[in-house]
């Protein structure tokens, strides 16, 4: 595959998109209240493309002379993304069409790192060409990528135990690729992982909305600019999600020991050091990586909470107290519970990884359980230093024994 990088707005493509003149079916426009708030409540902030921050797509339109819009794949805290039909190459493709900010977009930077030539990509999901498009108060970026399906938070893999342990495997390997690019991702959960789609080959509209539902949307017009709608993302069936997965969302990566430029992943997948003022390293998308590691294997997560405060609880009652050298050195300046790092402290007997394991996983033999705790330990230790790297956990002897029991 080609990969195109359009740095400045080009001259033909940077002009507003053309609206459809066909009489196709482009889905249905929502005319009670009822539905009006359905389709609110799930899309992005209206007043967006009011402002100019947004750019405004219909269903059905034509973008760049090519890329026909088919239906809307979903939305971001900085892009919408549309799925489309590339009318020149003929294959459907995503389009994730950044809003206005005042920066460079800190995710199209490092794809453009990890699509130079010698980095292994086969995992990361990376965009393959770049334009711009002419908006009400300046230029959006549109990033063409492959078309892939929904993300894991979305879909949990409800797969056979094979294909997700397949999957945690396959996102070792995206880890090895952008840390040997020297890379850390800094926000590794699984709304960040997305399935590949069976093929949509020669599928018709009509055909393609049986399996993604039809577009329910609502019709704006943004001043003298253009018209738009507002979209409800689509549902694909989960017979078209495939067997591999991908690794996106680049957003807060950067390189190792630098503070990250937006915030932490979410907590349950937060690296406890993350929240002690030490920086996104290699060994804290280890630390992750282990936590979905877990949920595939369990489906489960692996610490409790909705926030960082339960969270670490859970990951004490669960591994044991805290160094007691980060006591004190909360980040976010909230305060500490003294008993995180209380070296007295005792893992529950109710959240200890051998009974829980046991529990979800009841089929399992006492070797298999044993591999799986073995793997755990090689990347859930307090200490950063003291976890495996991907490449090393991808040679691990009781790694590759487990994954050949599981197979």
């Amino acid at each position: 595959m080609d990969y195109l990088s359009t740095l400045d707005p080009p001259d033909g493509s940077a002009l507003p998109a053309t609206a459809s003149s066909n009489d196709d079916d482009w889905g249905d426009i929502v005319d009670t209240d009822d539905e009006y708030d359905v389709v609110e409540d799930v899309c992005e902030n209206i007043t967006l493309y009011w402002r100019g921050v947004c750019y405004p797509i219909c269903i059905g339109e034509v973008i760049e002379g090519r890329y026909r819009i088919v239906h809307k794949l979903g939305h971001g805290s900085f892009s919408t993304v549309w799925m489309a039909y590339d009318m020149i190459h003929n294959y459907d493709v995503a389009l994730k069409v950044l809003m206005l900010r005042d920066e460079e977009d800190r995710d199209y930077q490092i794809q453009t790192r990890i699509i130079e030539p010698g980095i292994d990509r086969t995992h990361l999901l990376v965009y393959h060409r770049s334009f711009h498009l002419r908006g009400l108060c300046g230029y959006h970026r549109v990033l063409v990528f492959p078309l892939k399906g929904p993300n894991l938070r979305e879909y949990p893999a409800k797969k056979p135990l094979v294909t997700r342990m397949s999957f945690a495997v396959q996102l070792l390997q995206a880890l090895k690729s952008l840390h040997e690019a020297e890379i850390v991702h800094a926000d590794l959960n699984t709304a960040n992982i997305m399935y590949d789609l069976r093929t949509l080959k020669d599928l018709r509209i009509a055909e393609k909305y049986k399996r993604f539902g039809r577009p329910k949307k609502m019709c704006i017009s943004v001043g003298n600019f253009k018209d738009g709608e507002v979209v409800r993302a689509a549902e694909p069936d989960v017979d078209l999600l495939g067997d591999t997965i991908v690794l996106g969302d680049f957003g807060l990566a950067g390189k190792p020991g630098i503070p990250a430029v937006g915030g932490q992943n979410p907590p349950f997948y937060c690296a406890p050091e993350r929240v002690h003022g030490i920086n996104p390293s290699y060994a804290s998308d280890m630390w992750s990586y282990m936590c979905i590691f877990f949920e595939l294997y369990t489906t489960e997560k692996l610490f409790n909470g909705w926030h960082h405060d339960r969270v670490i609880s859970s990951t004490v009652d669960t591994l044991g107290a805290l160094p007691l050298s980060w006591k004190g050195s909360r980040s976010d300046g909230r305060s500490c519970d003294d008993t995180w790092y209380d070296q007295d402290r005792h893992v529950s007997d109710e959240s200890a990884l051998q009974p829980r394991l046991a529990r979800l996983r009841p089929d399992a033999s006492l070797r298999e359980i044993e591999l799986v705790l073995c793997v755990l330990h090689r990347g859930l230790s307090y200490l950063p230093e003291d976890r495996q790297t991907a490449t090393e956990l991808l040679e691990d002897a009781s790694f590759n024994e487990f994954m050949a029991i599981c197979h």
